[in-house]
C-alpha cells in the first residue's frame, strides 16, 4: 500500500479527505456543543456558592464540595472512557453521557439539601466527564489524522469560552430567577446536542474490548475521594490532628498505591502508570496535578472573595472573572505556535510566571485597590492558564509513541481532575479555617458566611484571611513551576512528526 494512504486505501493527501467536509463540520457542531454544556458547568457554579452557602445555612467547608464532588466523579469516569467506548461503541457511549448529565442536571436544581445537591453532582459528573473523551474519539475516527490539527483548533473553543461565559451566565441566572437555573439551563442545550448527536453522527460497532480492570477501579476512584476528604477534614480542624482526617489520609494513600502496584503488573490497568516513569510524561502529569489544583481552588476562590469582600453581585462577578478567559483566550494560540517551534517547557514556565505574578498581585489586595489592579491580575492569569497545560501535555505527547498516547491522555485528564479536587477542597478549608482564626470574638464565619454590602467597608481580618488563602494557592503554583523545570527538555510535538511511529523526545 502506498505510503500516503490509510488502512481504507484512500489516499490522505488527496483535497477530499485534506478539507473539512460538511459531515466532518457537522460532527464537530455536535462535539462543540456537548463539550460546552459540560464545560460551562466546571465555571457557572463557583459564582452561586454565595447563594447556596446561604440557601442551605452550610458552611463553606461543605459547600465546596458541590466543587469537588462534581471534579472527583469526573476523575473517576475519564479513565473508563476508552474501554467503554470499545465496549459499548462511541455514538452509544456519547449519548448515554449526556442523558446521564441530564438527569444530573435536573436533580441537582431539584435539590432539597446540601447532602443531596452534592450526591447529584456527583451523578452529573459521572456523566460530564464521558462527554468530552469520548468526542474526541469520535473526532478522531472520522477526522484522520490529517485534519486532526485543524479541528482540534477548532473543538478546543470551548475550553476558551467556558471560562468567559460561565461565570457570567451563572451570575445572572442567580440575579435574575434562581440559582436552580444555573442547573436548568443545561436542560434545553442537552437536548438538543443529544438530538443532533442522534441525527449526526453516525453509529459504530463495538469492538474487541479488554475486561474491565475491577481491581484498579476498586482501588483508584475511591481512594483518590477517601484521600480528598481526609486532606479537607485535616486541613479544617488545622492539621492533622483528628482521628478520622488521619485514618481517611493514611486509607487512601494505602489505596492509591495499591492502584500503582496493581497497574505496574497489570497489562489493562486503566492506567498505565509505567509511562509516568519517564522523565517527560512524570513532570507534565505532576505539574498538570499541581497546576490544576491551584487552577481549580483559584476559580472558586476569586468569585468568593469579590463576593465576600468587596460585595458585588454574582452577575458583577461573573463580567469581572471573564477577564481571566479573554486573557486565556488570547494565550491559547499564540502558546500552540510557540510550542511547534520552541521547548514545550520554556512556554509552560512563562505561563507559570504569569499565574505566580496574578497570584502574588491577588494576595495583596486591600478593600481601597482599585478596580482595574484586579482586572489587571485576573487577566494576567488568564494568559498563564492559556500557556501552561496545552504546552505540557504536548511536552508528554512528544517523548510517546502512537499507540501510548491515548493511556497517557487518559491518566493525564484524570490526574488534572484529581489536582483540581483536591485544589478546591483545600483552598476552601484554608479560607475558613483562616476566617475562624482571625475573626474577632463572637464573629461567628459558619453557616452563612459574612458577605460585604456594596459600599460598605469590609472588615481588615477577612481581607488577611483571603491573602494567606491566596498564599498558599501561590505555594501550589510555586510547586507546579519546580515539576515544569523537568520539561525543558526536548521539544514539542509538531504536525509533521505524527506520521512517524515515535516521537522525537
Amino acid at each position: 500500500m502506498n505510503l500516503s494512504q490509510d488502512a481504507s486505501g484512500v489516499d490522505s493527501n488527496s483535497p477530499s479527505v485534506q478539507r473539512l467536509d460538511p459531515h466532518l463540520l457537522r460532527v464537530m457542531g455536535v462535539i462543540v456543543l456537548g463539550a460546552l454544556m459540560s464545560t460551562l458547568d466546571t465555571t457557572v457554579i463557583n459564582v452561586a456558592i454565595r447563594g447556596l452557602t446561604k440557601a442551605f445555612e452550610s458552611p463553606l467547608e461543605t459547600a465546596q464540595w458541590i466543587s469537588t464532588g462534581y471534579m472527583l466523579s469526573l476523575t473517576a469516569v475519564i479513565p473508563l472512557s476508552g474501554w467503554a467506548a470499545d465496549r459499548f461503541g462511541t455514538k452509544r457511549l456519547f449519548m448515554v453521557s449526556i442523558v446521564l448529565f441530564l438527569v444530573g442536571s435536573a436533580l441537582s436544581g431539584c435539590a432539597w439539601s446540601m447532602p443531596a445537591l452534592i450526591v447529584f453532582r456527583v451523578l452529573q459528573g459521572l456523566g460530564g466527564g464521558m462527554i468530552l473523551p469520548a468526542g474526541m474519539i469520535l473526532l478522531s475516527q472520522t477526522a484522520g489524522p490529517r485534519r486532526m490539527g485543524r479541528v482540534m483548533g477548532i473543538v478546543g473553543v470551548p475550553v476558551v469560552i467556558g471560562p468567559v461565559l460561565g461565570p457570567s451566565l451563572g451570575g445572572w441566572l442567580v440575579d435574575e430567577a434562581s440559582w436552580r437555573w444555573i442547573f436548568f439551563i443545561n436542560l434545553p442545550i442537552g437536548a438538543l446536542a443529544l438530538y443532533a448527536a442522534y441525527r449526526v453522527l453516525t453509529a459504530d460497532q463495538p469492538k474487541s474490548f479488554r475486561p474491565l480492570d475491577w481491581r484498579g477501579l476498586l482501588l483508584l476512584s475511591p481512594g483518590l475521594a477517601v484521600f480528598v476528604y481526609g486532606m479537607a477534614k485535616a486541613t479544617a480542624v488545622g492539621g492533622l490532628g483528628s482521628i478520622d482526617a488521619n485514618a481517611c489520609v493514611l486509607l487512601g494513600v494505602v489505596m492509591i498505591s495499591a492502584f500503582v502496584l496493581h497497574a505496574r503488573r497489570f497489562e489493562g490497568a486503566l492506567i498505565d502508570v509505567r509511562l509516568f516513569a519517564r522523565r517527560t510524561v512524570g513532570a507534565a502529569a505532576l505539574t498538570s496535578f499541581l497546576l490544576g489544583a491551584a487552577f481549580f481552588g483559584l476559580s472558586l476562590l476569586v468569585p468568593l472573595y469579590l463576593q465576600m469582600f468587596r460585595g458585588y453581585s454574582p452577575f458583577a462577578t461573573g463580567m469581572l472573572v471573564a477577564a481571566e478567559g479573554v486573557g486565556a483566550m488570547l494565550a491559547m494560540p499564540i502558546a500552540s505556535i510557540l510550542t511547534d517551534r520552541i521547548a514545550a517547557g520554556r512556554v509552560v514556565l512563562v505561563g507559570i510566571a504569569c499565574i505566580a505574578v496574578a497570584v502574588l498581585m491577588l494576595s495583596a489586595l486591600e478593600s481601597t485597590t482599585p478596580l482595574w489592579i484586579i482586572e489587571l491580575a485576573l487577566f494576567i492569569l488568564g494568559l498563564g492558564k492559556g500557556a501552561t497545560m496545552m504546552p505540557a501535555t504536548s511536552a508528554a505527547m512528544s517523548s510517546l509513541r502512537k499507540h501510548e498516547i491515548a493511556r497517557a491522555t487518559s491518566g493525564l485528564n484524570a490526574l488534572q481532575c484529581a489536582g483540581g479536587a483536591l485544589g478546591a477542597a483545600l483552598l476552601s478549608v484554608v479560607l475558613t479555617r483562616g476566617m475562624a482564626r482571625l475573626a474577632p470574638e463572637g464573629r461567628g464565619v459558619a453557616g452563612s458566611a459574612f458577605f460585604a454590602e456594596p459600599g460598605h467597608a469590609a472588615p481588615a481580618w477577612l481581607g488577611l484571611a483571603f491573602s494567606h488563602t491566596f498564599l498558599c494557592a501561590l505555594a501550589v503554583v510555586a510547586l507546579g513551576g519546580c515539576a515544569a523545570v523537568f520539561l525543558l527538555k526536548g521539544r514539542a510535538v509538531s504536525p509533521v512528526d505524527l506520521d512517524g511511529d515515535r516521537m522525537p523526545g
